[in-house]
């Protein structure tokens, strides 16, 4: 005998959200390893752009983070070629350096202690959407995450290797989760990695949707309230990590040279 079908829609979603918890592990990747398997993630979904863009990672001492080394495609990045840099981009662990474009991810990091990770990226259709100077729009179940979550810089301000472009990015983001740079590509923060991750891929997805959609006709909106709805029922950490280690499984499947034989173990 079915005991919910008569339940609340509110409490369904409780119940659902409550097995996720108790029903999805955690899984037991180090930080380093999950930006490791971020970047070839992210390199199988279309976010290759020879060496632009740049993700990084807080790392245990304030005012540090991981990164990718400058001279590695996404492809090649692995946990032990990974850097530690300061604020300054000084290289505290690893050898090589870092993209110079790092720096505003500092700007990021100072204006949201929520945030412990940040990909800025030019996939195609992101990039692509970015020379319309239009804000993204999201009109599909799928993108919901993104509903009121998206800022949009229109005014591109050259090079990110000032503290200017700094201050820019980080105020334009605000409190949103992405931000859509027009003439550039896209930014995206995290409370972790698996969510940064996440959201990254979904962003590219969602501009390529725009696009096709807008070749055929006219977009349509969402319902605001049910958008907000959707919104919330996916972002949840739980999700994202069940998210993240599909990928994570998937990637590991083409790159099994992401990760030390010592840590190939990690995940759900």
């Amino acid at each position: 005998m079915a005991d919910t079908l008569a339940t609340a829609k509110p409490e369904l979603v409780a119940l659902a959200h409550r097995r996720m918890r108790e029903s999805i592990p955690d899984n037991d990747w180090t930080p380093r390893q999950k930006l490791a398997l971020t970047c070839r993630i992210l390199f199988d979904g279309g976010h290759d752009s020879g060496l632009a863009g740049q993700i990084t990672t807080r790392a245990e001492q304030p005012g540090t983070y991981w990164t990718q080394r400058l001279g590695l495609g996404f492809d090649e990045v692995g946990e032990n070629n990974l850097l530690l840099v300061d604020e300054d981009l000084n290289v505290l662990e690893g050898a090589g350096m870092a993209n110079p474009a790092n720096r505003f991810h500092s700007w990021v990091y100072r204006a949201r202690p929520d945030v412990n990770c940040i990909i800025h990226t030019h996939p195609l259709h992101v990039s692509a959407l970015s020379m319309l100077e239009t804000p993204l729009v999201v009109s599909h179940m799928d993108t919901t995450p993104l509903f009121e979550d998206c800022a949009f810089l229109e005014n591109w301000p050259g090079i990110p290797v000032g503290n200017e472009e700094g201050e820019i990015i980080s105020a334009a983001l605000g409190d949103k989760r992405t931000l859509l740079m027009a003439h550039h590509g896209m930014l995206v923060t995290g409370r972790t990695v698996e969510e940064a991750c996440v959201l990254a891929l979904l962003l590219e997805r969602a501009a390529r949707l725009q696009l096709l959609a807008s070749a055929a006709g006219a977009v349509r909106e969402l319902p605001a309230a049910l958008a907000r709805e959707a919104h919330d029922w996916i972002s949840v950490p739980k999700r994202d990590q069940a998210s993240f280690a599909y990928y994570a499984r998937r990637a590991l499947r083409f790159h099994p040279d992401c990760l030390t034989a010592a840590g190939a173990k990690g995940g759900a």
